[in-house]
């Protein structure tokens, strides 16, 4: 399973990747922050920051899913799982 947490701000991805990796260090592997421009925009401001959880043996549990929210929404952002 992969979450995406999704923030306007580079400094936010890069606080809550930080975060995760120092909760989650013996479940997961360190997310990485990448940015991705949204469909059909062309200024380079309208970029979101995602922070990549890896979690492919499902080893977060459910209170970890509820911290990655809160992490999320601590910075403005949200959760999405792929």
């Amino acid at each position: 399973m992969r979450h995406l947490l999704v923030f306007a701000d580079r400094d936010d991805a890069e606080a809550v990747a930080e975060t995760v990796g120092e909760e989650f260090f013996s479940e997961i592997d360190p997310p990485t922050v990448v940015r991705e421009t949204l469909a059909g925009e062309d200024d380079a401001e309208d970029a979101q920051w995602l922070v990549v959880v890896e979690d492919p043996a499902g080893a977060i549990a459910e209170e970890g899913l509820a911290r990655l929210d809160a992490l999320a929404e601590e910075h403005d952002g949200w959760r999405e799982t792929e």
